[in-house]
């Protein structure tokens, strides 16, 4: 039909006006919706897609994994607080529960990569996409790369999700975006998006999908730690690969045998204490359930455990959790606590982090816990000078450590952030020498390599101190006694784990003995 067909002529205007009536009730559905007229004719058509990959929504376990991109983009959320709650109020369980999981968490983990790709796929910057189109895309991307998901599945199931959440319209432009991406494999994406760099930190940072500055901290971290820059590709790897629950079975409450027995797993690698779970549900183990045990992951309670075994001159009854929330150490160190005749006081300076302090010691012994405070711990040292025998700072750090659980952070923070950190860092460790008595130790933690947030704070904190009065005591030592000698450490006096070496987060340890302040 041409033009001149279908363009109504003039001095036709009654007849027009009849046509045009006619021409509307021709072009409702069965339904009673209009249709446009080119669809009526027959000459409309929807893209590219199959009538079977034409869904006006998708399955429950993709809605969950794009809801949890929003909340974490829209709520700074953590993705691991969203999903299991997301997950138990829509009744989504078994292996669909582990696909939502493995969705959302690997687009987090590798968004990175998979921007770079759409980027060459689409005719405008990234920032000019809606951001819940863009969360569609790399679910996407997701599924066609990184899952072992159907190129039309992944197409379809997508298109259906972007239909549901994102509009219409939204859905073609999604559809040919993500068959773009399905033409090419993995590889062959990974080397043009490679070849598009222009040095070799942004090349990795690129595959392995991390922020340029993390990829060169994470370098100078591995090198001044003893360790040869060319594990950085390992270490990467690691951070994008998704870790197994390990469970802390707290001792006085329960045996590393005993919990095991519960739950399909098999006993830690380098703790006495770690259970690693076969499946993915902590909230099942009845221990769990009843705070004999916890989730924690091995390098926290290994650190944990050198720091309680490390000599203190005199007295060992009193200890300070500085930073205790949200509670997971300070269980430990009160079920340690309550095997030696030791208290324990959990500080937190949030009071909602308290909260879940006094949660997490629920099955602890009540008198193995002076009590759960709300103060602000750079204050401590000055409010109560050498009150106690032991101090844990686990400070508040980047979480550089940790992104294989937490993948988003990655995306969240800054350089401007490790500024801001190192200086609180400072102060909180210079309260907990103050803290401490004469012999008594301090365990500074961090769960991140970052050089400016363990070496440098430490250096800089006993710089400002007078000469002699603290020394730094062998955790090296003390880690080996616990892990056994055949866990590759630096040979230095501090410790620092690693995801790719040692299988746990990137927790770093320094122990300090106050000897006369």
């Amino acid at each position: 039909m041409s033009a001149d067909d279908r363009t109504p002529q003039r001095g036709t205007d009654d007849r027009r006006s009849a046509d045009d009536r006619r021409g509307s009730d021709d072009r409702r559905d069965a339904k009673g919706r209009e249709r446009g007229g080119a669809r009526a004719r027959g000459e409309g058509h929807r893209g590219s897609l199959a009538p079977s990959e034409r869904r006006k929504g998708t399955d429950s376990a993709r809605l969950v994994a794009f809801d949890v991109l929003r909340e974490v983009a829209d709520s700074d959320a953590y993705a691991n607080l969203v999903l299991p709650p997301m997950l138990r109020s829509r009744s989504i369980s078994g292996r669909d529960a582990a696909f939502a999981t493995e969705l959302a968490y690997g687009t987090l983990r590798l968004r990175g990569r998979y921007d770079a790709i759409i980027a060459e796929c689409v005719d405008r910057p990234l920032d000019k996409i809606d951001a819940p189109v863009l969360d569609v895309l790399r679910l996407g991307a997701h599924q066609l790369l990184g899952m072992r998901v159907p190129s039309h599945a992944a197409v379809s199931e997508t298109v259906g999700l972007a239909r549901e959440r994102v509009g219409a319209g939204s859905a073609q432009f999604v559809n040919a975006v993500l068959r773009k991406i399905s033409r090419t494999e993995l590889e062959e994406w990974l080397e043009t998006v490679e070849a598009a760099q222009t040095d070799e930190i942004a090349r990795m940072s690129v595959v392995d999908s991390h922020p340029q500055w993390i990829t060169r901290a994470l370098r100078d971290s591995l090198v001044g730690s003893g360790r040869p820059v060319d594990e950085l590709g390992s270490l990467l790897e690691a951070d994008n690969a998704a870790p197994r629950v390990t469970l802390v079975a707290r001792p006085g409450l329960v045996t590393q045998e005993e919990l095991g027995e519960q739950v399909e797993s098999r006993p830690g690698r380098l703790t006495p204490t770690a259970v690693v779970l076969d499946g993915s549900d902590p909230g099942a183990v009845p221990a769990v359930r009843a705070g004999l045990a916890g989730v924690q992951d091995e390098g926290s309670q290994l650190v944990t455990l050198a720091f309680t075994q490390a000599p203190v001159e005199g007295a060992d009854a009193r200890w300070l959790d500085m930073c205790a929330g949200p509670g997971g150490k300070a269980a430990l160190l009160a079920a340690i606590a309550g095997t030696r005749g030791a208290r324990v006081v959990a500080n937190e300076v949030q009071p909602h982090r308290a909260d879940l302090v006094d949660r997490a010691l629920v099955a602890v012994p009540a008198d193995s816990v002076e009590r759960v405070q709300v103060w602000d711990g750079r204050d401590i040292g000055e409010q109560e000078p050498g009150a106690y025998d032991r101090v844990l700072v686990d400070a508040p750090c980047t979480g550089l450590g940790a992104l294989r659980r937490r993948p988003e952070s990655r995306w969240r923070r800054s350089p401007a952030d490790v500024k801001v950190l190192a200086a609180l860092q400072r102060e909180l460790l210079t309260s907990a020498l103050h803290a401490v008595r004469d012999g008594g130790v301090v365990g500074y933690v961090t769960c991140s390599p970052h050089l400016a947030e363990t070496r440098a704070v430490v250096s800089d904190v006993l710089a400002a101190l007078p000469e002699g009065s603290v020394e730094m005591l062998d955790a090296r030592a003390l880690v080996t006694e616990i892990a056994g000698t055949d866990v590759p450490l630096a040979e230095r006096l501090d410790v620092q784990l690693w995801p790719h070496l040692h299988g746990t987060d990137a927790m770093h340890l320094t122990l300090l003995r106050r000897t006369g302040l």
